[in-house]
């Protein structure tokens, strides 16, 4: 299962938020694998769409983890901060074609018109697709600034993943710009990948229903379409999402307690299928072992001990 020949071009695009955890790490392991064992290149992007969140030492932490592990990358490495008017032209040919529209709805709103969970990513239910002139006149007045989504008409999308097999979505409208007028991730996403030249994408499976959506975007847009593999997610004990509150999930966590760099790798290695527990592996070695038909395809739960050490649970 997947597309072990020829060559590629891969990327590994983090948020610069907060440090790397564990499982960050081990998507970004997976990702370099699989475009170097085939002789592709490799790129790092910053994806700093949100500058209050986002700041520059800690795109420098996430970049010397990489380095730390023997992640390397080609060319330099792009922020997302910097490429706006890229966003705005893509957003720009979209609106020429008649498919964006004003939304004025609270994430509240959509959840409850929704009906849907608190917390997770929700369809779009159309609530503001159709309003007249008088009734966005109305909203603006009401001094809310809308953000602006694409007219998506339900395109179903089917894509083959390396990982998942065959996956289909219905594109809802997704949001272009948001009311704060910074580009959305999944517009910005696929321009940058078209733009650098990637042809695949390795990311956590928790992104796996934006897929269609950014596939759909790619087509309106002209964009080449990458192909994807989408690795199954780093769980704490808990069985929630590897998150910091789980405590010693990071590259210095672990460094702090005793354990090098190369260790961490081997435990991340050993979690993708390809290294036994506690076996010392170099990156050549990774390289020359690394399939996508290794990779489980079941979350890895990772249990901190007392000291401070990270296992299977």
């Amino acid at each position: 299962m997947g597309h072990d020949v020829g060559v590629t071009h891969g990327r590994f695009a983090p948020s610069p938020t907060g440090d790397l955890h564990l499982g960050n790490l081990r998507t970004a392991l997976a990702a370099w694998l699989s475009a170097r064992h085939r002789g592709g290149s490799f790129t790092v992007r910053m994806e700093d769409l949100d500058r209050v969140t986002s700041s520059a030492e800690i795109a420098q932490r996430q970049l010397d983890d990489l380095a730390a592990l023997g992640i390397d990358w080609d060319g330099d490495v792009v922020f997302q901060s910097a490429r706006f008017d890229r966003y705005e032209a893509a957003i720009a040919r979209l609106d020429g074609l008649g498919l964006t529209y004003p939304c004025f709805c609270s994430r509240r709103e959509i959840l409850e018109a929704a009906r849907a969970p608190h917390g997770g990513e929700v369809p779009y239910p159309g609530t503001c697709r159709n309003l007249t002139d008088a009734e966005r006149a109305e909203r603006s007045g009401g001094g809310r600034r809308p953000a602006l989504r694409l007219r998506a008409h339900d395109e179903h999308v089917t894509f083959h993943d390396a990982v998942l097999g065959s996956v289909s979505g219905i594109v809802d409208d997704v949001v272009l710009r948001r009311n704060d007028g910074v580009p959305s991730y999944n517009l910005a996403v696929v321009v940058d990948d078209d733009a650098q030249g990637i042809d695949e994408v390795v990311r956590g499976d928790d992104l796996a229903t934006s897929t269609p959506r950014q596939i759909h975007l790619c087509r309106l847009l002209g964009l080449r379409v990458p192909t994807y593999a989408h690795v199954p997610l780093a769980l704490g004990a808990d069985g929630q999402r590897l998150a910091k509150r789980h405590g010693g999930v990071t590259l210095a966590d672990a460094v702090v307690r005793g354990r090098t760099p190369a260790q961490v790798r081997s435990l991340l290695a050993h979690s993708l299928g390809l290294a036994d527990a506690d076996e010392p592996v170099d990156m050549p070695e990774l390289l020359a072992r690394f399939s996508w038909g290794q990779v489980p395809r079941s979350p890895w739960t990772v249990v901190t001990n007392p000291d401070g050490r990270q296992h299977h649970a």
